[in-house]
């Protein structure tokens, strides 16, 4: 069985790629107290690296204030910016490029934890949104923020992008998969609500400043129209979002079209398909979706044969000690196993 559209190289913003097989941000949440990376971690990247390939590192906390759960990375202190230099040091040395996710992990928050350190936290939406997790005490998120938090998160958002770019990475992926960046797309009663673009704009705010502070050829985006954290279809949020990024020239944009998020199985999403024709050929697309290899070569030869397509895949590289690239089989797995959260161990496992 050929792969050979897999393996096709494909440009990155400068980075080239030498196959198209590209590692989803997984959240592990095994950080110290002072969310810096354990030195496991670098063993752990490093092994999910091969040769000319892309690893978008998990979703990263850019900020105390802007703070997230217990055990969930940062890049906003010396001591875990040198962490993740270990780990971006790792993942070149096997010749591999690796990308950050940036953003501020609000809907996973420790409730507790934030009024202990850091006393009202924001919310970038103005309403109350209910949400659950295992762990968290909390159910809802606070008020919306004022324009003062507006500008000071944007600041904050580039000095993580800065941060990153220090610590080696080759890039910053911006938007989540539901946090932060998402709840700006929900209806506020300021600039940032209303109008479907003023949903939009704290979101292209945000990216636009990093891709002045970093160069945009170092910035993705991500974006998950069918994400368990939204409470209904914000279909044409992410139709005008889709429109102005195209507008940044970014290195690409990352698509989800999965209808597994995280732990809850749901109805797939209406499509991608219009996200995709709005995107055009401005720059790469990355696709998730829970591909198998034999749906992964079905996409690449029959749906996006001529396009510069990559695609993302999670569970699989979870599933192998070290992601190998065989002709016969890349990445297989047996979703079976891999069905619980949080376990108890780091990598090497299977």
């Amino acid at each position: 069985m050929s792969y050979s559209n897999l393996l096709r190289p494909l440009k990155l913003g400068e980075i080239e790629l030498k196959h198209r097989i590209v590692m989803a941000p997984l959240t592990r949440l095994f950080t110290d107290e002072n969310h810096v990376q354990p030195p496991l971690a670098v063993e752990y990247y490093a092994e999910r690296a091969s040769e000319g390939g892309l690893v978008i590192a998990e979703a990263t906390v850019v900020s105390l204030e802007l703070g997230g759960g217990k055990h969930t990375p940062g890049i906003w202190t010396r001591p875990q910016i040198a962490r993740w230099k270990e780990i971006t040091d790792a993942v070149h040395a096997k010749g591999a490029h690796i990308f950050l996710s940036i953003d501020s992990l609000e809907p996973l928050a420790d409730a507790a934890l934030s009024a202990e350190k850091r006393g009202r936290y924001p919310s970038s939406t103005s309403e109350t949104l209910s949400i659950k997790r295992c762990d968290s005490p909390s159910e809802s998120l606070p008020p919306a923020l004022d324009d003062e938090e507006v500008k000071s998160t944007t600041r904050a958002f580039v000095q993580a992008a800065r941060n990153a770019a220090a610590a080696g990475f080759d890039g910053v992926e911006v938007g989540a998969n539901g946090y932060f960046i998402y709840q700006s797309l929900h209806r506020h009663t300021d600039k940032y609500g209303g109008h479907v673009e003023s949903r939009v704009r704290f979101a292209l705010e945000v990216t636009a400043a990093i891709a002045e502070a970093i160069g945009a050829h170092r910035v993705g985006f991500r974006m998950n129209p069918s994400s368990a954290f939204r409470m209904s279809s914000l279909a044409p949020e992410f139709t005008s979002l889709t429109r102005q990024l195209k507008e940044l020239s970014l290195a690409y944009i990352h698509i989800i079209k999965s209808r597994a998020i995280t732990n809850i199985e749901c109805d797939k999403y209406e499509g991608i398909k219009p996200f995709l024709a709005i995107w055009g050929q401005a720059s790469p697309v990355l696709i998730a979706g829970e591909f198998t290899p034999e749906s992964a070569r079905s996409a690449l030869d029959t749906e996006y044969p001529n396009s510069d397509v990559a695609l993302v895949f999670g569970q699989h590289f979870l599933a192998a000690q070290e992601a190998k690239l065989p002709e016969d089989n890349p990445l297989g797995y047996e979703v079976s196993e891999l069905r619980t959260l949080n376990a108890s161990f780091y990598t090497g496992f299977l």
